[in-house]
C-alpha cells in the first residue's frame, strides 16, 4: 500500500464564498495550497515575488482561474508587504484565511554559513509572517470565521542538520503562532501552523523559481547517515522520499476552513511518521 494519491480530491466546497490570500503562492506548497482552495470554491490572491511563477499558478489554475487574482510581494520588505496586501484586500474585499507559506531554505556547514545567509532566512520565514499577519488582522477581525495557517517545519522541534538557520526562523514561526492563538482566541481567529517534512517543493528539490523558495542544497560533503531520522516510514510510489504538495495542501484547507472551527494554538506535523 502507498501514500501517494491514487484519485482526485473529493468534491468539496468548503471555501464558497471565502476570501483567501496566500503567500508563497507562485510554486511548491504554496500554489498547491492556491490550486487546492481553488478547488473547493475560494476566491484566491496568490502573492509572490516572482511574476513567473504567479504565472504558472494561474495557468495550472485552468478553468478554475475565474477565481484566482495574483500580487506581486517580497514578505521580506515591509513596503512590499504593505502595499501587497492592501491591494489583496482591495481585490477580495475583506479576508476569512490566510496562509503564510512563504519562505526559503540555505543549508550550510556551521562555520560556513554567512552572517547575510542566515538573516535573509530569518527576514523570509520569520519576519515576512509577522509582517504579512500584522497588515492582514484588521481584515481578520472583520472576517467569516478567520483562520491563519503558518508554516513552521519539522526541522522546528526535531534535528535537522546543516539547516540551522531554516530551524531557527521556523521554530520561531511556532512560538509566535501560540502567542497569536492566544491573543487572538477571544476575537475569534484561530491560528494553527503544519510542519511539512519530507515534501517536494522548490525549497527541497532546486526547482523553485523565485527568492522565496529557491535555496541552495546540501553541502558536498554532506553527511547522509545524519538524515536516517527524518526518513518518512510511510511508503511512496517508485521508493521516493518526498511527497508531493498536495500532501500538505490538505490538511491547509482544512485548517483554513470552517470544519476546524475548534482548533488553535496547535500544529500538525506532515511528514510520513518520520518523527514518530
Amino acid at each position: 500500500m502507498s501514500a501517494t494519491p491514487t484519485g482526485s480530491s473529493p468534491q468539496l466546497t468548503r471555501y464558497a464564498g471565502r476570501r483567501v490570500l496566500i503567500t508563497g503562492g507562485g510554486s511548491g506548497i504554496g500554489q498547491a495550497c492556491a490550486l487546492r482552495i481553488l478547488a473547493e470554491g475560494g476566491r484566491v490572491v496568490a502573492a509572490d515575488i516572482s511574476a513567473d511563477g504567479l504565472a504558472d499558478t494561474a495557468e495550472k489554475a485552468g478553468a478554475l482561474g475565474a477565481g484566482l487574482s495574483v500580487v506581486a510581494m517580497d514578505v521580506g520588505d515591509e513596503a512590499s508587504v504593505s502595499a501587497g496586501v492592501a491591494e489583496a484586500m482591495a481585490t477580495l474585499g475583506g479576508l476569512d484565511t490566510l496562509v503564510n507559506a512563504a519562505g526559503i531554505l540555505r543549508s550550510a556547514h556551521l562555520a560556513d554559513t554567512t552572517l547575510a545567509d542566515f538573516e535573509l532566512v530569518l527576514r523570509i520565514n520569520l519576519i515576512g509572517t509577522f509582517l504579512v499577519t500584522r497588515e492582514a488582522i484588521t481584515a481578520l477581525r472583520e472576517g467569516d470565521g478567520p483562520a491563519v495557517v503558518n508554516f513552521s517545519s519539522t526541522s522546528a522541534q526535531f534535528a535537522h542538520p546543516y539547516m540551522a538557520a531554516y530551524a531557527a526562523s521556523k521554530g520561531g514561526v511556532l512560538a509566535m503562532t501560540h502567542a497569536w492563538a492566544l491573543e487572538f482566541a477571544k476575537a475569534g481567529i484561530r491560528f494553527n501552523c503544519v510542519q511539512p517534512g519530507s515534501i517536494s517543493s522548490g525549497m527541497t528539490d532546486g526547482t523553485g523559481a523565485s527568492r522565496q523558495s529557491i535555496g541552495p542544497g546540501l553541502p558536498e560533503d554532506a553527511d547522509f547517515t545524519l538524515f536516517a531520522k527524518v526518513a518518512p516510514m510511510l511508503p511512496l510510489d517508485g521508493g521516493a522520499i518526498f511527497a508531493a504538495p498536495d500532501a500538505v495542501a490538505g490538511v491547509v484547507a482544512m485548517l483554513g476552513s470552517r470544519d476546524a472551527y475548534f482548533i488553535t494554538g496547535t500544529e500538525v506535523r506532515i511528514d510520513g511518521g518520520s518523527h514518530m
